[in-house]
């Protein structure tokens, strides 16, 4: 006996598809935005005066490539430049976390940090919230993914 085969479907009387695309089209709350730029700004803090560690180095990293994937996208391009000099950075930053046990930064590297936080917080206030959770989600793919550009292509 043959059994029916399974229909992929997606259901739509769970929710209402015309305020589920709405939400998708407007942007991001701004009590959203609040959180993840009370978090980034943490980070920022406690790297600067020397207590940061790797939690906080990761939010900045994220928040970069974020930053990085947007530009690449055509939203905000001119933070590229930044986020590659910041790239650099941190790949310096996590060097001398090795050697020495301490998340030290240089005056660059917290220029970088303070400029992209900016670019990237313009780039997700001026884009619908479907565009920005794509631009997560090609992040978090390439993170699955172990792509990673050389250190020589950031150079």
């Amino acid at each position: 006996m043959r059994s029916k085969p399974k229909r992929n479907r997606k259901v739509w009387a769970l929710i209402n598809p015309v305020e589920h695309a709405i939400r998708g089209a407007c942007i991001t709350p701004q009590h959203e935005l609040d959180k993840l730029r009370l978090r980034e700004l943490a980070s920022l803090d406690a790297l600067v005066h020397g207590k940061g560690g790797l939690t906080e180095w990761q939010d900045i990293n994220a928040a970069n490539n974020l930053c990085q994937v947007m530009g690449e996208m055509g939203i905000g391009p001119e933070a590229l430049e930044t986020t590659r000099a910041l790239s650099r950075h941190l790949i310096d930053a996590a060097g001398r976390f090795e050697r020495t046990g301490k998340m030290g930064l240089t005056g660059p590297a917290i220029k970088a940090m303070r400029d992209m936080l900016e670019y990237h917080d313009l780039q997700r206030q001026s884009v619908p919230r479907s565009k920005y959770e794509e631009a997560i989600r090609l992040v978090a793919a390439q993170v699955r993914s172990g792509h990673t550009k050389k250190v020589s292509e950031l150079i």
